[in-house]
């Protein structure tokens, strides 16, 4: 097995108008994001980095290119990694108007995200594939670490998922822009360190990195 598995969330996006991103393109990191993403590859420099995986979405393969400078290892793009397609229902308009131009969504998405009859892909089916992707890799890699670059939904359930929490938790804790969750593969996987770009920027410099156990629980709405 792969000896860490590292989930980030991509870098902060260039969104002045706050708009859900969902699949579109055209969203590029902004200056703030691309040093965030410039962080995530010092942070994980030290790392034995074998394999560096991204949602096929642009801000994802911006943040997975800056990672990858700091290595020789090629960004590869799986489609199981893009954004929940819950965002894509409401891709192009402003967050702040959710509610009204789809009454209810936004309110029963903060409230109860695991079911969700208006979505076109269900909570339980965005943690599958991301942790689906997560365990082909821990199998086909097994003498080094994995980067997976993608949303914060898609993280944030890959997590909960692989770590035996619940998905009721989705909002508890989410990732931050840049953030990087780190898991140990197992029989149960184990979440070991959750690290923001505001943070040392080398891999264990930290004495105070929030370490989690199996089964612990991981902002708002997001443009993922």
């Amino acid at each position: 097995m792969a000896a860490l598995v590292h989930l980030v969330r991509h870098a902060e996006v260039d969104n002045p108008d706050d708009l859900v991103c969902g699949s579109l393109a055209g969203f590029d990191l902004s200056p703030n994001g691309l040093e965030q993403a410039r962080r995530v590859g010092r942070y994980l420099g030290p790392r034995p980095v074998v394999a560096i995986w991204s949602s096929p979405v642009q801000r994802a393969l911006r943040t997975a290119e800056e990672i990858a400078n700091r290595s020789t290892v090629p960004v590869r793009v799986h489609a199981d990694l893009g954004p929940w397609s819950l965002t894509d229902r409401w891709k192009g308009h402003p967050w702040n108007t959710i509610s009204e131009r789809f009454p209810g969504e936004l309110e029963s998405y903060l409230d109860d995200p695991t079911s969700l009859s208006f979505s076109p892909e269900q909570l339980r089916d965005v943690a599958d594939r991301v942790a689906g992707v997560a365990r082909e890799l821990d199998a086909s890699h097994p003498h080094g670490d994995v980067v997976i670059v993608t949303h914060r939904d898609v993280v944030q359930a890959g997590r909960l998922l692989l770590t035996g929490a619940s998905l009721s938790s989705l909002h508890d804790e989410p990732p931050a822009t840049g953030a990087v969750v780190t898991l140990r593969p197992g029989a149960t996987w184990i979440e070991e360190t959750v690290w923001g770009p505001t943070d040392t920027p080398r891999f264990g410099e930290r004495s105070d990195l929030r370490v989690v156990t199996a089964g612990s629980p991981g902002d708002g709405p997001t443009s993922a």
